[in-house]
């Protein structure tokens, strides 16, 4: 499904309590109290079908790119935040406390307690997932803060669908209230789906730990192999999430961009990763035979959207090589033609993973291979510094910046430099991919 045809469809979603309520509805009320209930209603949707843009769904982060998914999923949340914060503040005229729908056409407002409960909890509740939300990096492990994440988030959605059928106007109207129940209906489903049916699919498909190298400096290779299954159908770009010596259940995940190709390394997934945390601190550790889950193939850093371009310029920082990687072995074992170039940034050379094959590569005419280092050592006759426009301009054919795709991984800095960077050189947006490792 295209990323357009998906935008158009949440806002069809979004946008249809506010548009059932003006078609079967009661008469309106005064200005104020019409705009708390759309800021409620509006709030309740966007709440709801967060569920959906949860990252764990290809469909959607496929097409669009997990971190833009995610990052619409945070925007999204918070601008419901501030919708459904306000909405009981916003109403005028007089009240009414006993337990009932306000008349059709009348001005009092409803506060009876089965009603309002129900939205006093959501509202609690939404305001303490946004504060656990913004402080997670700092105050929760990410296992921890997902379970707590999923679970108050179902109970606010669950407290504010209660609320809007039993306080709401015009949720009175079975058209609203059945689609408040299949809406809510579908946020349960999806959460069952990313904590149940997947681990249930992933038990059933375990992999196995064949080795674990180093590559560079606190840089290592992680290497699975299917156990009783056929293995994972991916395409270069892609990512994984995956668990290591845990159970199929377990919420301690990780994501990690594919380096393998499936053309050169059949079923056998291959993996770059980084010493930073708790768990990739570990990872040289690891033993062979060591049981592993992965749950794949995600991401939209891939080049089967672009098959009419003329050639292909790979930009990576760090372990961003990885899913570079597996393009230049894809298009290797493909004998593919086109021309392509690598610009590898690091920080000193012992960084550099996969060297002798990316000079292999560069030596046989398969790959324009250049290091970017911002601490060169003494004699270095490389590129030094970082990727910037001048830089590329000095490795780039002139017909690179219209008819090439560019694809990016790495620091976001770094991202947002090079992306800026080419679209003032007149690259177009559309022939620009990039995947983020943050999606603050």
């Amino acid at each position: 499904m295209p990323a357009s045809l998906l935008s158009i469809l949440y806002l069809v979603v979004v946008c249809a309590p506010m548009a059932l309520a003006v078609l079967f509805g009661p008469p309106a009320r005064s200005l104020w109290n019409e705009l708390a209930t759309g800021l409620g209603l509006t709030g309740l949707a966007i709440i709801l079908v967060e569920f959906v843009l949860s990252g764990r769904f290809r469909v959607i982060s496929g097409r669009m790119g997990m971190d833009v998914t995610m990052r619409m999923h945070q925007l999204l949340a918070r601008a419901a935040t501030v919708m459904i914060l306000l909405h009981p503040f916003l109403y005028r005229g007089p009240h009414r406390y006993r337990h009932g729908q306000t008349p059709p056409g009348s001005e009092a407002l409803d506060f009876g307690f089965a009603g309002l409960w129900p939205g006093i909890l959501a509202w609690l509740l939404l305001g303490a997932v946004m504060v656990m939300a913004l402080q997670r990096d700092a105050l929760y492990r990410h296992e921890i803060w997902r379970f707590f994440h999923g679970v108050m988030a179902l109970a606010l959605a669950g407290f504010g669908v209660l609320h809007a059928l039993r306080a709401g106007r015009y949720s009175e109207a079975p058209q609203l209230a059945w689609l408040w129940i299949g809406l809510f209906a579908i946020a349960v489903l999806s959460l069952a789906w990313v904590y149940l049916a997947k681990p249930l699919y992933k038990l059933a498909h375990p992999w196995t730990v064949t080795g674990v190298t180093p590559l560079a400096d606190r840089i290592w290779e992680l290497r699975l192999a299917p156990n009783g299954h056929k293995g994972l159908r991916y395409k270069p770009g892609h990512f994984a999430w995956i668990s290591l010596g845990r159970s199929a259940f377990s919420l301690n995940e990780n994501p990690f961009s594919i380096a393998s190709a499936p053309a050169a390394d059949g079923t056998e997934l291959r993996f770059v990763i980084k010493e930073l945390g708790d768990f990739t601190n570990r990872i040289g550790q690891i033993t062979p035979g060591t049981r592993a889950y992965v749950d794949a193939p995600f991401g939209a850093l891939t080049l089967d959207r672009h098959p009419s371009a003329e050639g292909i310029a790979l930009v990576a920082g760090g372990v961003g090589i990885a899913p570079m990687l597996s393009h230049l072995r894809q298009l290797k074992a493909d004998g593919d033609p086109r021309p392509r170039t690598l610009f590898y940034g690091n920080r000193e050379t012992a960084q550099i993973a996969c060297g002798p094959e990316l000079d292999a590569m560069a030596q046989a005419g398969d790959l324009d291979l250049v290091h970017v280092l911002s601490d060169p050592p003494k004699g270095w006759t490389g590129e030094a510094g970082f990727v910037t426009q001048a830089l590329l301009l000095r490795h780039l054919p002139p017909e690179a910046l219209t008819r090439w795709v560019f694809v990016l991984c790495g620091p976001p800095p770094m991202l947002e430099a090079v992306e800026t960077a080419l679209m003032e050189m007149g690259v177009p947006s559309r022939n620009i991919l990039l995947e983020q490792f943050s999606y603050d």
